[in-house]
């Protein structure tokens, strides 16, 4: 069997389109990935339905999966001819261990290839509007871990080389030993006005900071109760923030927004609510099924609804496959929605709402099912439970704040979703600001048992933006 490779991969520090290209291509082409707890969840969902995830996230207090073991899977996968993707947050170079399972797969001669990343120690700060280095501020720049491998975790440093001889200072993960930074910052040569700034979750929507000098910071982040994922980021360039802050100034910024999703593919709304400074988490994740199409008798009808956007791709996609003359059809076309309009009139078609449907002639429901006509399925979707302990965690680490109904047939796919997670949607979105898209959507709502909290002037996606901009 020919051995597989691997690739080791940094994912970045937490917003999606922050990872490189070839590391999204490195994802798609993978048969494994092992994924670490800073790598955002987001990024499984471009590898292919049949890959294979595997959480190999560390805590400071405990390990899912210990180092040793990571180096083994590695191996082990790519002996089996497997392409394997080992996803880390930030540079897998940075603090990311990747030096020894390079050597690991090198023992074995399993080629691999090393796919940097943009580091958080880097990234964070920018996002909380920092440049690490400025020419008033700042020539130097160091990235220091805050925890090692001595025996009460203090890290053993060259305290007086940073302290006179680094401008900014970036330590890892170390708001555990924020105190013993600032002590030994101090006692070799750092003034106790020095800034400090503390950036949780960086780049990701629910980012914090948290500001304060050498001789208060302790203090301000016991109070706030401060804690890692988080860069501290030590320096005179600090002072630049309340210039140039830009990422908390988007208009959805702090929104932590779930999602109810129904579709196998990509999610407009949730590009444009992540665009404006949102976190979205999407639930549940589908995976699509194919099916052979029966065309046998679409020239026979007067009216075809389609159910979907993707049952109209679907739908023309065998059509062209069976090389069929589109311009016998002499249907009328409708649609459940107005995305699934708009995808008709990109392919040339004129299409009015389902609700505009007159009762008369022979009616074809395509991509969906009615007892009333007759229907045809175009493809079959089920919920991708591999998913489902990633969601789990993913709601552990968030505060959601906002849920959102995109349709009335979104509601009762999400409920049940959720009971396979062990939880009660209504617990769940008891203290949330619950927003449907649409009357129906929000009688849906009403009919599980959730107290909509209201919906946006129209059922669009710049709509709901404008709507939770508003602050509704």
């Amino acid at each position: 069997m020919k051995t597989g490779t691997v690739f080791l991969v940094g994912a970045g520090p937490g917003d999606i389109g922050l990872i490189t290209v070839k590391g999204l291509e490195a994802i798609r082409q993978a048969d494994v990935i092992l994924y670490d707890r800073l790598a955002n969840p987001k990024l499984l969902e471009f590898a292919s339905s049949d890959c294979e995830l595997i959480y190999s996230g560390k805590l400071p207090d405990r390990h899912i999966l210990r180092q040793e073991k990571i180096n083994d899977l590695l191996v082990e996968k790519a002996l089996a001819g497997k392409t394997v993707v080992r996803l880390k947050g930030g540079d897998p170079g940075v603090f990311g261990r990747v030096g020894e399972e390079a050597a690991s797969l090198a023992q074995y001669q399993i080629p691999f290839e090393i796919v940097p990343g943009i580091s958080s120690g880097i990234a964070a700060p920018l996002y909380a509007g920092i440049p690490v280095t400025h020419r008033d501020y700042a020539e130097s720049f160091a990235v220091v871990t805050a925890h090692d491998k001595s025996k009460d975790g203090k890290p053993m440093l060259d305290w007086e080389g940073l302290a006179r001889g680094v401008d900014t200072i970036a330590f890892y993960m170390g708001v555990g030993n924020l105190s013993f930074i600032c002590e030994n910052l101090i006692k070799h040569g750092k003034t106790t006005s020095t800034p400090v700034v503390l950036i949780q979750w960086g780049t990701f929507g629910r980012q914090k900071t948290l500001e304060g000098t050498l001789a208060d910071i302790y203090e301000k982040a016991v109070e706030a109760k401060f804690s890692n994922p988080a860069i501290i980021l030590v320096g005179e360039v600090v002072s630049l923030r309340g210039k140039i802050s830009w990422f908390e100034k988007k208009p959805l910024y702090g929104r932590q927004i779930l999602l109810a999703r129904t579709s196998a593919g990509p999610s407009e709304l949730a590009k444009a609510l992540m665009d404006k400074g949102a976190d979205v988490i999407e639930f549940p994740k589908w995976k699509k099924i194919n099916v052979t199409i029966d065309l046998e008798n679409i020239f026979s009808y007067d009216k075809m609804l389609f159910a979907s956007p993707e049952s109209v791709d679907e739908f023309f996609a065998a059509v062209m496959e069976k090389r069929m003359d589109i311009r016998q059809i002499k249907a009328d076309f409708y649609g459940h929605s107005s995305k699934t309009i708009k995808k008709l009139n990109e392919r040339g078609f004129m299409a009015d709402l389902a609700d505009d449907l007159m009762p008369l002639g022979k009616c074809l429901v395509v991509g969906g099912e009615c007892r009333q006509t007759d229907a045809l399925v175009t493809s079959k979707k089920e919920i991708d439970r591999q998913f489902l302990p990633i969601f789990k965690r993913m709601l552990e680490e968030a505060e959601v704040n906002t849920m959102i109904f995109p349709s009335s047939a979104s509601v009762e796919p999400f409920i049940e979703g959720l009971k396979e997670c062990g939880i009660e949607a209504s617990e769940l979105l008891k203290n949330t600001s619950v927003v449907c898209m649409g009357s129906q959507s929000m009688k849906a709502v009403e009919r599980a048992g959730i107290k909509p909290d209201g919906m946006p002037a129209s059922a669009t996606k710049e709509a709901v933006v404008d709507y939770l901009a508003a602050g509704e």
